[in-house]
């Protein structure tokens, strides 16, 4: 069974945040909310924790997955940008947006566009997801928690907890979620693409 942890969307309860932490760095895979919608999360280098998101969303190789970072310092070290790039994101981060670019060595290679050598970025506005990050010292390997046949996200912790009570390790409801997943951009060239209009207002890329 999951363990359900109700923290405070402003001031997270740093027992709680402590223990969701260890269940990551224990192999564990959460659901947690973040400013577009809730998430499934675990270490990047957690090869089970991977596998088991593309069960509970019935992926394909093909689904870029997310990593999802506490500050610009940090998504730097996974993703090479020119000045451009730099200075178009760094105004839209924090934010509801994925980024997705060229991918620097520290990026497993599982976790890339195997074509493009590409990965999905980003850094949430979020009190509880930052928290989290903050915590753990290092990115989370993510997927918008959407299920198979589903149009939407799931947005309420406790149907997560309902649904996904032994396919997931934790389940963070902090009451404060979005309700749509984030507008993705493409800048593997310095050009930007939309891929998907969601949560990120699109106009400064378009």
């Amino acid at each position: 069974m999951a363990k359900y942890f109700d923290v405070h969307p402003e001031n997270p309860q740093r027992r709680s945040i402590g223990q969701v932490v260890a269940i990551l760095r224990d192999g564990g895979l959460i659901a947690y909310p973040t400013d577009s919608c809730f998430a499934l999360g675990c270490l990047a280098g957690n090869k089970n924790g991977m596998e088991r998101i593309r069960q509970i969303r019935q992926l394909d190789d093909r689904h870029h997955f997310t990593l999802v970072c506490h500050d610009f310092a940090q998504l730097g070290q996974l993703v090479h940008l020119s000045n451009t790039v730099f200075r178009a994101i760094k105004a839209a981060t924090p934010g509801s947006y994925t980024f997705i670019l060229p991918a620097t060595k520290e990026v497993p290679r599982r976790l890339l566009n195997t074509r493009k050598k590409t990965v999905g970025v980003r850094i949430p506005d979020h009190v509880v997801a930052q928290a989290i990050l903050d915590e753990l010292g290092e990115p989370l390997l993510s997927s918008t928690l959407l299920l198979p046949g589903e149009e939407d996200p799931m947005t309420q912790g406790w149907e997560i907890k309902e649904l996904l009570d032994h396919a997931v390790d934790a389940v963070i409801d902090s009451g404060e979620c979005g309700t749509e997943p984030t507008t993705v951009v493409d800048y593997s060239t310095d050009e930007p693409v939309i891929i998907r209009k969601g949560a990120g207002d699109p106009a400064p890329f378009e």
